[in-house]
């Protein structure tokens, strides 16, 4: 899906800009590579540069509820200054490193909702234009999508996914926003349990992950939130057993009695984080659990509601929206 569309900085006449990412998914921390196609218009210009912003649609919570906005990621400057004959054919290729936060769009190759964008802009004779919006789909890490099958396979089921903006106090986290992913829980907790909510924050180091339970209330006591943080090593040197382990982190989970939760490397304690961002948050209910592919993990369904379909519509929606807009209605 590309949206190619006329400089409006420029009128008619000027130059079109098409980008066109390379095909299959990247991944956290990985190369993004693709052409940026231009043809020159009906006069010579100078192109100043071309760059690529990656942009995502984030949730923000607020005194007057929640709201969504566009936010600015990542930036690259992909070409420098250069003039553009008239309707000269020009290819800039360009292969860039992904923020290692980037949030995962995809597991087992269904969309969970997740709507992320490379925003294609050039500085044309002092003005710019954002002349090129493309979906970006990111397949997760391999520690990330064998937890992910953990929690699977101990019983949990997929809600939704969103970005919430904001950050978690006492992670190293990197970008302004951070993704979260919502589960209801393995039959062995519903009894202890509402729903998971799990958040991944990879490194070039390792990968950590942040668990919060929505707890339920007992005859003499109140629900409420329980945090722990774990981390765990890229691929190749994580553990395999992966169930046990996830199951560990969950028991542990739900034995806290406090709001806030220990960190632990391999689920060792290692010290106290208190977790600014995370709460309860409405998700897209109706997307299930099923069985994907020969994967017998964690995936996306077609249980009712919102299908796999639907979000792609959505996803063509918001770039569609966002094309038409002006800058005036980013979330910075």
């Amino acid at each position: 899906m590309v949206f190619k569309r006329l400089l409006g900085s420029l009128g008619v006449g000027g130059p079109t800009v098409d980008t066109v990412l390379d095909p299959g998914a990247a991944r956290p921390g990985g190369a993004l590579s693709g052409r940026v196609h231009l043809v020159g218009g009906a006069s010579d210009v100078e192109i100043e540069h071309v760059t690529l912003e990656l942009v995502a649609r984030v949730e923000a919570e607020h005194e007057g509820g929640e709201s969504e906005g566009v936010v600015a990621f990542d930036r690259h400057v992909i070409a420098g200054a250069f003039r553009l004959a008239a309707e000269e054919r020009r290819e800039v290729p360009f292969t860039l490193a992904l923020p290692w936060e980037t949030p995962v769009t995809e597991l087992y190759g269904q969309p969970l909702g997740i709507v992320l964008g490379v925003r294609t802009e050039l500085a044309v004779a002092g003005a710019r234009d954002k002349g090129d919006l493309d979906p970006l789909t990111v397949a997760p890490l391999p520690a990330q999508e064998a937890i992910l099958e953990a929690l699977g396979q101990l019983g949990f089921g997929f809600r939704s996914a969103d970005l919430e903006y904001g950050r978690i106090g006492g992670t190293g986290q990197q970008l302004p926003f951070y993704q979260e992913i919502e589960l209801s829980p393995a039959p062995q907790y519903a009894h202890q349990v509402n729903e998971i909510e799990l958040t991944f924050l990879a490194t070039p180091a390792g990968l950590e992950v942040v668990l919060e339970a929505d707890k339920r209330g007992g005859l003499f006591s109140d629900g409420h939130d329980a945090l722990s943080r774990f981390t765990v090593p890229h691929d190749g040197i994580a553990p395999k057993d992966w169930n046990a382990l996830v199951d560990g982190w969950v028991r542990r989970l739900v034995e806290h009695r406090a709001s806030y939760g220990s960190h632990a490397v391999y689920g060792h304690e290692a010290g106290h984080g208190h977790h600014g961002g995370h709460g309860g948050h409405g998700g897209r209910s109706g997307i299930g659990t099923a069985v994907a592919a020969g994967a017998a993990g964690l995936a996306v369904g077609v249980v009712g509601g919102m299908v796999a379909a639907e979000v792609i519509d959505e996803v063509g929606d918001f770039f569609e929206g966002d094309d038409e807009s002006d800058d005036g209605g980013d979330e910075e």
